[in-house]
């Protein structure tokens, strides 16, 4: 084999391991991304809802995602001001405050909505099943992120 063609597969064969790295990376990503949370785990497998309040909650649910998924798009467009404020002027402008702000103020609103969401949630438990509710807010609520 001549020094061109092994430098040639030396090449290809070091795109198809990179491709497949970034590929099984992204996987590895997007798989933890998906992963439930120990609330969802909790309120649609461990509560033995009755059908009444598998129905409540899933229209709780549906409401909920309707109005997180336009706070979510809030703080993108927050964040696109933001990058616009930067790219002009690349200093700390009304432009780079306003946008931070706006930012901040659709996230605290999509926090108050998810502890709003949480409590409606609880409102349709037995006493039984909100004390293990309850457990389960306050250790999402209080423990390390990884």
């Amino acid at each position: 084999m001549t020094l061109a063609r092994s430098m040639i597969v030396t090449l290809v064969l070091s795109l198809v391991g990179a491709a497949l790295g970034a590929f099984g990376g992204a996987q590895y990503v997007i798989h933890k991304m998906q992963k439930p949370t120990p609330m969802h785990e909790l309120v649609h497998r461990r509560l033995d809802l009755t059908d009444e309040q598998t129905h409540r909650i899933a229209a709780m649910e549906e409401k909920h995602a309707e109005v997180k998924e336009a706070l979510e798009a809030e703080m993108r467009a927050a964040n696109a001001d933001l990058a616009k404020a930067f790219q002009e002027k690349h200093a700390y402008t009304p432009e780079v405050q306003a946008a931070i702000d706006r930012f901040h103020a659709a996230m605290g609103d999509l926090q108050k909505e998810t502890i709003d969401h949480t409590f409606e949630m609880r409102s349709v438990l037995t006493p039984q099943q909100a004390v293990e509710f309850d457990q389960t807010v306050v250790n999402s609520l209080t423990e390390e992120q990884k």
